[in-house]
Formats: C-alpha cells, sequence, structure tokens
C-alpha cells in the first residue's frame, strides 16, 4: 500500500472514528425502525432497501405507520418527500464549504446527509473542511451502523410478539432531545428551545395534530432571530 492509499484509508477511519457517537445512536433507532417495519408487514427486503435508499429515519418510521395503516403508495411517497425537503436547507448550508468538490462527489455527500452528520459537519466545516476521504468514512460508517441497526431490527422483530410495551417509536425523538442538548450553547437557545417544545405540544392539544412541530419550529426560529437582534442592538 503506498504512501497516498495509507494516508486516505487513516482519514476514512479517522472519520469513522469521529461518527462513532452518531452510530451509537442510530443502532437503537434502526432497530426499532426494523421491529416496527416486521411488524407492520413490511418485507426484509423492502425493509433494508428504505435504510440504503431512503436513509431517513423520521420519513422511513412515518412510512412504516401509514404503510401498517394502509395508506396508499402516492400518500407514503409525497409525504416521504415533503418530511425530506428540510434536506435541501442542510445541503444549501453546506455548499459554500464545498465549493471546490466535483459534482459527483457532492452528489455522494448529499445522499448520505442526515440531521445529525449534517449537525456534526457544521461545526467542523465551520474551522476547516477536512480531507474528503475523512468525510466520506465518517458518513458511511453512520450509515453502516444504520443499515446494521434496522437488520438486527428485522432479526429480533421475530421474536418480539408487542412491541408498544419497549416504546421504540421514542427512539428517534429521544435522539433528537440529546443532540439539541448537546447544541445548547446559551440561555437564548434555551429559552428559544423550551418554548418550540412548550408551543409545539400546546398546538398538538388543541388539535394541530399534523403540522404543529414546523410550526413551532418556525415561530420559535423567528422569534430566537428577534431576540438575538435586539441583545446584540447597541443601546442608543
Amino acid at each position: 500500500m503506498d504512501s497516498h492509499s495509507t494516508s486516505a484509508f487513516r482519514s476514512w477511519m479517522r472519520g469513522a472514528g469521529t461518527g462513532l457517537p452518531i452510530i451509537l445512536g442510530y443502532l437503537p433507532i434502526g432497530f426499532a425502525f426494523g421491529v416496527l417495519s416486521q411488524k407492520s408487514g413490511l418485507s426484509n427486503a423492502n425493509t433494508l432497501f428504505l435504510s440504503l435508499i431512503v436513509y431517513a429515519g423520521s420519513s422511513q418510521l412515518i412510512a412504516v405507520s401509514l404503510f401498517a395503516g394502509g395508506a396508499p403508495a402516492l400518500s407514503i411517497i409525497i409525504t416521504t418527500f415533503i418530511v425530506n425537503l428540510r434536506h435541501l436547507l442542510m445541503s444549501a448550508s453546506l455548499a459554500p464549504y464545498l465549493a471546490r468538490w466535483r459534482k459527483s462527489a457532492l452528489a455522494a455527500f448529499a445522499y448520505q446527509l442526515t440531521d445529525e452528520t449534517f449537525a456534526l459537519h457544521s461545526v467542523r466545516f465551520a474551522s476547516g473542511v477536512p480531507a474528503q476521504a475523512e468525510v466520506f468514512g465518517l458518513n458511511a460508517a453512520v450509515q453502516v451502523g444504520w443499515v446494521f441497526g434496522t437488520w438486527l431490527g428485522l432479526i429480533a422483530g421475530q421474536y418480539v410478539p408487542d412491541v408498544k410495551p419497549f416504546a421504540l417509536d421514542y427512539a428517534l425523538p429521544a435522539m433528537f432531545l440529546a443532540l439539541l442538548i448537546l447544541f445548547l450553547r446559551d440561555k437564548l437557545q434555551v429559552v428559544v428551545a423550551v418554548f418550540a417544545g412548550l408551543l409545539s405540544v400546546s398546538l398538538l392539544l388543541s388539535g394541530v395534530n399534523q403540522w404543529n412541530v414546523l410550526l413551532a419550529a418556525l415561530v420559535a426560529a423567528i422569534l430566537g432571530v428577534g431576540l438575538e437582534q435586539w441583545i446584540k442592538k447597541p443601546s442608543s
């Protein structure tokens, strides 16, 4: 193995090591998805295909729920598309850092971009973009963790008669809460996060059970920007 190959391999391994915390979070969530898919009647092949192609935890869990409820295929596709629209914003946010990459590399990067890898890349890219091999090492390792977790769930789902007592459908919200806590850096962010959560619950209790999260996030983001500008505004 020449020096270039050795350097690339080390970069891949370094990236995989960086993604280890996400992998540890993806294993139980992928496991939950696999179990729920197995119980919904979705075939093992199609379940693994979803984790390979769609590769988006929230939309995959939603798709399985819709499938179990007998929703038509078109509704499942449209719902998954809408839920994943946020990836356009995430990709656009990171695009300026990767302006020198080839289009094929950008396409591969976008395919493996998730909420969690976006959060990690955003922090790392701000201080300098790592080697391309390191970036893809992280993304690839994380996706392998997700697919492996899905496979484990499919196997275990054959021996679990009822998944409700395990609250596996709460795995994804739990991970998002953990990520949120890790990225709260000042009192303003804590206030905005708490406000968003309370508003989302209030909307849900009032009957807005489809758009409560999106509306709460939008209002909280506007509030956060307004408060930040007000705090930074010099006193006259």
